[in-house]
Order: C-alpha cells, then structure tokens, then sequence
C-alpha cells in the first residue's frame, strides 16, 4: 500500500497495490498492521456502505464530542468527490478542506482522523460508497455543516442544480456557527 500525505495534517490518500492479469485484479484494501505503521491507532469498529445516484450529495457530515468518528472510505463501483474540512479547534488548517476523486478504477482510499466533517458527490451514473468507522453511529451527536458555505470554498465539480440532496444536508450550518472541536 502507498500512504500519501495530504495538504491537512492526519488526512491520508491510501492506495492499495492491485495485482490482475487478463481475469481481472487482486487487491488488499486494508490491513491493520500496515495502517498503524503507516498511520496510526485506529480501531474500527464498524463498515457501512451507501448507494447512490450521478448528483447526490451526502455531507458534510460529522459527530460531536465522544461520538466523533474517524473514517477510511473508498468507492467499490463509479467514482464520487470525496471531501473533509477540519473542524479541529487548535489547527491551523481549520476550516480548509481536502478533495480527492475515489473511484473504481483508481482504487484510491482516503482517511479522515475524528474532528473533520466529511461528505461525497456522486460523479458517475451510480456509486457504491463504503467505509470503516472508529466509533459507533450516534444520532443525537450528529451535525452536519452546509456543502455550499462560502467560507469553504469547496468546488464540487458538478453544478448545483444537478445536485441531490436531504433536507438535513439543505439545512446544515455554517463554518461560523460551528463550536470547533
């Protein structure tokens, strides 16, 4: 696996090594003792996955205090933007984010310590989301911060009228009104 630094202290771009031949590729998305070393701790604790359609916009995501929830999340079929800001109070890359395409074809990986917020817009036709969390789901921790806040200054490379989105994620806050972790 090729562990790649990002722009944003403890934010990863993992790329595991496929191995194929005329029938297809072998690959080892995740193996715990390589990713402490490369890494960190982690400990997860959970995988879910999601299934959406060209325009749908999950995010931005993220749980509050003991809740909070480190991520590593990848793209088994089509390819989405993947994004995470830094809410962490005490670094000086707060409220700037990183943006990595993760797709099928690439096989790329992306890992988002506890104190950001996350969220991905589906590029393809259908995407196929999956990640490992560090801590359980916890509704009454959950907040999501608006996709389109000005202060973020994230391009979604799709326009916003071909967007999808939950009235939870229409309704998020802003970077301002957010107590940093």
């Amino acid at each position: 696996m090729n562990f790649i630094k990002t722009k944003i202290d403890g934010v990863w771009i993992v790329e595991p090594k496929r191995f194929g031949d005329s029938r297809g590729y072998f690959s080892e998305v995740f193996k715990l003792e390589v990713f402490r070393d490369n890494v960190g701790p982690v400990e997860f604790v959970q995988d879910n996955e999601s299934f959406s359609a060209f325009g749908v916009l999950r995010g931005l995501h993220f749980q509050k205090g003991e809740w909070s929830q480190a991520k590593l999340v990848r793209v088994s079929r089509g390819a989405v933007l993947d994004v995470a800001v830094d809410l962490r109070g005490d670094s000086p890359t707060f409220g700037q984010h990183v943006a990595v395409e993760l797709s099928a074809d690439n096989g790329r990986q992306l890992f988002i310590p506890r104190g950001f917020a996350h969220g991905f817009v589906v590029l393809s036709d259908v995407a196929q989301f999956q990640y490992k969390v560090d801590n359980v789901y916890a509704p009454h921790s959950e907040a999501t911060l608006r996709f389109d806040d000005p202060a973020l200054g994230i391009d979604w490379r799709i326009d916003p009228t071909q967007m999808l989105l939950s009235e939870k994620d229409k309704a998020g806050q802003l970077l301002k009104d957010i107590k940093p972790f």
